[in-house]
């Protein structure tokens, strides 16, 4: 199932496409690429809810089993097939090295077996489950995760997490810190095909806002539809599905935007990268750090559209983004950090303060997380500077191939991979 020469790296996920989400798209990219780099890979994901039988799939760039679920508990798929699949695959796979994918409390079953434990284990810090989480079923969860939680890390020689801003502002990994390495998500340089899909805007629109992602409480969607309202010019879609729905889509009618705001719900992936190519701006108005990198970023800036992203603190969101907070809650940069000698400024801000500076490699704007006035004056920002957008969407496409194509990821990967390997 590998080549004996190929090192093998055998990867415990928590899902795969066509299962939504960041990690879950960055371990799918991250698989062929690694082949590229002489890695031979093989994922243990979960099926998708409601699918109790476990399916193998045996591809080119890599051996995939999806473990049956039988229900799912506060976010977590139950799999009473995960330890067998684990077991065998240690077995008859024979990985030289583990990679734990977190969080995900079903490889949390690596730490009961002689096998898996033999190897050198990289656990890939994708998100904290947050102690203080606005839902309270993830805090109550957290008080049984988190003893697992520490074992594992306790036991891995890499820790990896994926910006330098989440990695030091995470209780979980601060005694950990000495294992701790940053590398960042990537996705490979794809081009768009296809006519760009601009039918989901309306025609008279003078901005185009587009938000992909899952519908959940810690996304901030509810502060995007606040400050559309006070836009009757700027029109957005909203990709995606989740728990949140309903009550999104109240919202949008209490406020009488539903001609302004359209819910596409899911795209596949030739339908969204048309979407993409239709946008004017991207906004992930997350206000938790459960937004932990904000994979949409990458996808926005390798289609050349400009960003607006919040600056929650500890979340990468900002280090992907490289922009300035803008509005006017924002407090200012300190001087050596403000980007004044590199970029330039431009007044003109809704409230009528001038704004700060932007980067010379800045894909976007940032604002504080659920401030509705900064959003709003984001949005009316790049909806009255087309010269900004197309800037902003230049340099987000640069900075992605410089820093986030998934070729220059899995070659850090795979030396890391190899360190492990070699004791």
């Amino acid at each position: 199932m590998a080549s004996d020469r190929a090192l093998r790296v055998l990867h415990l996920g928590k899902h795969l496409p066509p299962h939504p989400g960041g990690m879950e798209r960055f371990v799918d990219e991250l698989m062929p690429a690694l082949s590229d780099c002489g890695i031979a890979s093989a994922a243990l994901v979960h099926a998708d809810a409601g699918r109790r039988r476990s399916r193998v799939h045996r591809q080119a760039t890599g051996l995939v089993v999806r473990a049956g679920v039988w229900a799912r508990m506060a976010f977590t798929p139950i799999s009473p097939a995960w330890p067998c699949w684990l077991s065998r695959l240690l077995a008859r796979w024979r990985p030289q090295v583990l990679h734990l994918h977190l969080p995900n409390p079903s490889a949390f079953w690596a730490l009961l077996s002689p096998s898996a434990r033999r190897l050198p284990w990289l656990v890939h810090w994708h998100a904290d489950v947050p102690e203080d989480a606005l839902d309270w079923r993830l805090r109550l969860f957290y008080r049984l995760y988190q003893p697992l939680e520490r074992a594992v890390l306790r036991r891995a020689a890499v820790i990896v997490a994926t910006s330098q801003a989440y990695a030091g502002s995470s209780k979980a990994l601060a005694t950990f810190a000495g294992k701790v390495r940053v590398v960042p998500l990537g996705l490979p340089d794809r081009a768009a095909t296809g006519q760009p899909l601009a039918g989901l805007w309306p025609e008279t629109c003078r901005l185009r806002v587009l938000f992909v992602g899952r519908f959940s409480y810690y996304k901030g969607l509810n502060n995007l539809v606040e400050a559309l309202s006070d836009l009757p010019d700027v029109a957005a879609v909203l990709v995606g599905d989740g728990d949140q729905l309903p009550a999104l889509k109240a919202r949008i009618e209490i406020l009488g935007l539903a001609q302004r705001i359209r819910l596409a719900g899911r795209l596949d992936d030739e339908e969204l990268a048309r979407a993409y190519a239709a946008a004017d701006v991207l906004c992930l108005p997350s206000i938790e750090r459960s937004e932990a990198f904000g994979l949409v970023l990458l996808e926005a800036m390798r289609a050349g559209v400009a960003t607006i992203a919040t600056t929650v603190p500890g979340s990468g969101m900002a280090e992907v983004v490289g922009g300035i907070a803008q509005g006017v809650n924002a407090k200012p940069p300190p001087a050596a950090l403000s980007g004044e000698d590199e970029g330039e400024t431009r007044p003109g801000s809704a409230s009528g303060q001038e704004t700060d500076a932007i980067g010379e490699d800045a894909a976007g704007l940032l604002v504080p997380p659920g401030d509705v006035a900064a959003l709003r004056q984001a949005l009316a920002r790049l909806r009255d500077d087309p010269a900004l957008r197309q800037r902003l969407a230049r340099q987000g496409r640069e900075r992605f191939r410089q820093r986030y194509d998934i070729a220059s990821v899995a070659r850090g990967m795979a030396g890391i991979y190899r360190e492990l390997a070699n004791g």
